[in-house]
């Protein structure tokens, strides 16, 4: 499966952002897709992820309450809405597929990576 993430950008803090990874290759439904990142300096991180069921989502305590992760498996799709952004958001931020259970909500393990989508947060 090939990924490809988008919709990053410059935003200020406090302010929101989709990011969208669309997959081709395989159909996504087969994998549990996560959003990890990469600030500089720092080691990737992840960040979110959601099941193949899309019924069962977890999320890294940093981002929790205000990132949503959520998949269109119809569309081959997978986003990442973020809301009040904080500066340390800052970062390259990559999609990821797992192939996994239905249910299973992996933070490690992923086969699959696509480029990353830079997110700028101002404050």
């Amino acid at each position: 499966v090939q990924l490809q993430a988008s919709g990053g950008g410059l935003v200020q803090a406090g302010g929101s952002l989709r990011l969208t990874c669309a997959a081709s290759g395989r159909t996504n439904s087969n994998y549990a897709m996560g959003w990890f990142r990469q600030a500089p300096g720092k080691e990737r991180e992840f960040v979110a992820v959601i099941s193949r069921s899309s019924g069962i989502t977890y999320y890294a305590d940093s981002v929790k309450g205000r990132f949503t992760i959520s998949r269109d498996n119809a569309k081959n799709t997978v986003y990442l809405q973020m809301s009040s952004l904080k500066p340390e958001d800052t970062a390259v931020y990559f999609c990821a597929a797992a192939s996994t259970r239905w249910t299973e909500v992996p933070t490690t393990g992923y086969s699959y990576w696509g480029q990353g989508t830079l997110v700028t947060v101002s404050s």
